[in-house]
Parts: structure tokens; sequence; C-alpha cells
């Protein structure tokens, strides 16, 4: 149960990257723009991954209808976010800590585990609805209307996860470091958990 507590412990200090590093990326790709633009994803703001990405995206968007990008005070999740995975980060090394010295069993290791989980899940939710009010509440005062072929407005909600080619742009939405950082964290709290499970089943 030691190592499996210790694996517990370390688990979740890999969400504290995501204090540093982006959570989610969007590139946005076409010929005028040999560099492409980009958008990173912080827990607490966006940033451009470039300087001027973000004023450029902004100033596309106007043409179209769709808003500009969201500053921290628009978004009570930029708010929330950073306190959440902090209490999570915290929870999960107490449970660690307290496992170590065997107060608590391996099924707080899973518990802690799914809790993040469910939570990971409602964040990627919270994101989709954020992208589809992002890409279909257009100004009906935009400069381009384009339509589809059977006459409905043009959309431009960007992938949660993946490439589509929107206009003349190939965007490609896909987990940065933050992200990553955080999938292994939760693994080593999966396999805290089996390691304590396996080390019960052996006592």
């Amino acid at each position: 149960m030691k190592k499996a507590s210790i694996a517990m412990i370390i688990g979740p200090l890999f969400l504290l990257g995501l204090y540093i590093f982006p959570l989610w990326n969007i590139m946005l790709g076409a010929p005028q723009y040999p560099d492409p633009l980009g958008l990173n994803i912080h827990i607490n703001g966006l940033q451009g991954v470039n300087e001027f990405d973000i004023q450029n995206i902004d100033g596309l968007n106007h043409y179209i209808g769709m808003h500009t990008l969201p500053k921290v005070e628009d978004m009570w999740e930029f708010g929330t976010f950073p306190i959440v995975i902090g209490i999570m980060a915290a929870l999960g090394v107490s449970i660690g800590i307290l496992g170590y010295l065997d107060k608590l069993s391996f099924k707080w290791f899973l518990g802690w585990f799914l809790l993040m989980s469910i939570l990971g899940l409602l964040g990627m939710y919270d994101f989709n609805e954020w992208l589809i009010d992002y890409g279909t509440n257009l100004d009906s005062n935009a400069i381009m209307k384009l339509t589809n072929p059977d006459g409905s407005p043009m959309t431009y909600k960007p992938p949660l996860l993946g490439h589509v080619k929107m206009l003349n742009f190939d965007v490609t939405s896909l987990p940065s470091t933050g992200a990553w950082l955080m999938f292994v964290g939760m693994m080593l709290t999966l396999a805290a958990a089996f390691m304590g499970w396996k080390s019960t089943k052996t006592q």
C-alpha cells in the first residue's frame, strides 16, 4: 500500500501543470497566413500562440459576425477552473498521504480518479457548448453573410477535437501540454488504485 500511496501523492501534483501550460490549442491555417494563427486555451484565460494572433482572429471573425474572443471577466470558467484544479490537487495529495499512513483504503484513490474524470467530462461539455455558441450566435449585421447550399446561414463552430475545413481555413483543435500532464497524473492515480487493490488482495 505504501507504493500505491506514493503514486497517489505524485499523480495529483501533475494537475499543477495546468497553471503553467495551456489545456487546449486551436490552430487556423490558410494560404494567406504562412504562419498559422493559434489560440492557447488556459484554465484562466486565452492566449495567442503568437503576439498578434488574438487580434487577427478577432479581425477575421468580425467580417462573418462572430463575437470577439472572451476576456477573463467574460467567462465564469476562467475564475472557477483554477480553484477546482487546486482543490482536486490538494484533495488527491491528502488522500495519498492518509493512505500512506494506513488511514484510508485504495477505494479512495479510485474515488478521486472517478470524481476527476466526471469533472473533466463536464469541463469538455462546457467547452463544447461555448464553441457552439461562439460559432453559431452570429451578428445579424455582419459584413459577410454566407449561407450553405440549402440556403441556411453558415456556422463556424471550431471542432472540439480534430480537424475541420472552415471556408479557406484548416482548423485543428487538440489537447495541449496541460491536458497531457493531467492525463498522466490521472493514470498514476488509477495505477495507484490498482496497486492498492492488489496489495490488499495479497494481504
